[in-house]
């Protein structure tokens, strides 16, 4: 029955299905991040895959290899893609930086939170009753959320931050003294005491950043699927659309 041909030539299905189209809400779409901040993004992303994939091995070697010592160079090129994608991080965070300042103005949400603002805190408590399960739909932003904006400042900027002096100040023993490394982040090691508790505070960012990253990947996901706007595909077109 539900492909009876009306009278206008129509079935009853398609008369349905263009109603359904009719009344559905637009999808809006709005612009948001440019070229340069998407492209930083999965380089940093694949700088940090290596980071943590080597920093693993560089602190829990292998315990052995077959033959002779002088046949294996496997922990060597481990540390060279360790300091090659430690490079790599600290030069894109350089040049986002420089993406801030001549940026529009969601490329500048990364560096900076408005802790003194009352309404920021209303709007992050939302946020977290909407993560919580507790609100049937949470705020509407074009850039990124209250509760991830703090998230991203304090969970990722400040803590790679942490990763790339501590993680030159290691390398500037390697360097020795006089190189650029020791100059600028000799004074880390005497910071901390000695030179194995920057080992071990190294070592426990990387997993703090781990950590970061499963909550941010978990809560992009969740967003494009439960919150209707787009989060993942954003980060590849630079537009985020609303569903309804």
């Amino acid at each position: 029955m539900s492909n009876t041909t009306t009278h206008h030539g129509l079935s009853r299905e398609d008369i349905t299905n263009a109603s359904e189209v009719a009344a559905a809400r637009s999808i809006k779409s709005v612009y948001v991040y440019e070229a340069p901040v998407r492209i930083w993004h999965w380089i940093n992303a694949l700088a940090i895959t290596v980071l943590a994939l080597t920093g693993y091995f560089i602190g829990s070697p292998l315990p052995t290899q077959p033959g002779e010592a002088s046949a294996n160079y496997l922990m060597g090129y481990i540390r060279f893609a360790h300091f090659a994608a430690g490079y790599l991080l600290a030069v894109g965070l350089i040049g986002r930086l420089y993406w801030a300042l001549v940026g529009n103005h969601h490329a500048r949400e990364l560096f900076w939170v408005p802790l003194f603002q009352r309404a920021y805190w209303t709007e992050v408590w939302g946020m977290m009753k909407w993560y919580a399960f507790i609100a049937a739909r949470p705020g509407r932003y074009v850039g990124h959320n209250p509760l991830a904006r703090f998230a991203m400042f304090f969970g990722f900027f400040l803590l790679t931050l942490f990763m790339i002096v501590t993680g030159f100040a290691l390398y500037a023993e390697g360097a020795q003294m006089g190189s650029w490394q020791e100059r600028l982040f000799g004074w880390v090691i005497p910071l901390f005491g000695q030179s194995q508790d920057v080992h071990t505070w190294h070592h426990v960012g990387m997993w703090a950043l781990i950590c970061f990253i499963i909550l941010h990947i978990y809560a992009a996901i969740r967003e494009d699927i439960m919150g209707r706007s787009s989060v993942v595909s954003t980060m590849i077109s630079g537009h985020r659309t609303f569903k309804d």
